[in-house]
């Protein structure tokens, strides 16, 4: 039997996992001015996947880069959700939300 799909399913799943209270962290301290930072680690993770001969390794790369791209919209949905009341706000930052 061949694991490799599952463990490569279950390293998917953990990502994500990782990245959805990044994401809540980075929008509730410094909004969505980080975005640019999530797309250079993106960016950087994508394109070292693809010199990375291991499997494992390259496929949690590609997979965490992926996540990275996908946290950009993803921070802007957040300050959504932060708006409509969904999620805290930043009692710091409240005149951010106030200029939409």
């Amino acid at each position: 039997m061949y694991f490799t799909g599952i463990i490569i399913a279950f390293l998917t799943f953990l990502t994500i996992g990782i990245w959805h209270p990044i994401v809540i962290k980075t929008e509730y301290y410094w909004g969505t001015r980080p975005w640019i930072v999530y797309l250079l680690v993106g960016i950087a993770s994508i394109g070292a996947a693809l010199f990375i001969s291991n499997i494992y390794v390259s496929s949690v790369l590609g997979i965490f880069g992926a996540s990275a791209l996908w946290g950009i919209g993803e921070l802007f949905s957040q300050k959504k959700r932060v708006e409509k009341g969904w999620f805290p706000m930043n009692p710091k930052r409240k005149d951010e939300y106030q200029k939409v």
